[in-house]
């Protein structure tokens, strides 16, 4: 069992990497078509849960998108309420996912899918276009490729390090 202060650490730092992961893809990873980017701050979701729980994990996803909005000058505009509703899915998925003891690779494909429908799902209500619904199926089945690479990444991870 890991005393309090430890876990405090170790969360914040979490945090931390999720927020310069964040950061470096939306500054540096140009999007591809669609606006399709890799999610690759998810493999710190999908170890927080792993090595902690749902609590943690909430709070590293919450801290990622307010604080990294937030360092890019774009709290609480339209960006962040699409990132806010594809993150509160994911985070929902992962936590089923883990309830149901699904293997990791699985959990980061459907926490992949569950992100882009919350960000579908934003932008339809946001701007009125419910035609952007049509652009879903293509955006998951890209969803489906990055959450295999995070999910193989976050795996490969796990079992390198021991906490």
């Amino acid at each position: 069992m890991m005393n309090k202060t430890k876990k405090i650490s170790y969360v914040a730092i979490l945090s931390a990497l999720a927020i310069v992961i964040n950061l470096f893809e939306s500054a540096f990873i140009p999007p591809i078509q669609f606006g399709i980017r890799f999610g690759l701050a998810n493999i710190i979701a999908l170890i927080t849960i792993e090595l902690f729980g749902y609590k943690e994990l909430i709070f590293v996803n919450g801290m990622r998108v307010t604080i990294g909005s937030l360092l890019r000058g774009m709290i609480f505009g339209t960006q962040f309420w699409i990132s806010f509703m594809g993150v509160v899915l994911s985070t929902i998925v992962i936590m089923i996912c883990h309830r149901f003891k699904t293997s990791l690779l699985f959990m980061s494909v459907m926490s992949a899918i569950a992100h882009t429908l919350g960000q579908v799902l934003m932008v339809m209500v946001l701007y009125s276009q419910v035609m952007i619904a049509s652009l879903f199926p293509l955006l998951a089945i890209s969803s489906v490729a990055t959450g295999i690479l995070t999910g193989f990444v976050a795996k490969e991870c796990l079992r390198r390090v021991r906490v």
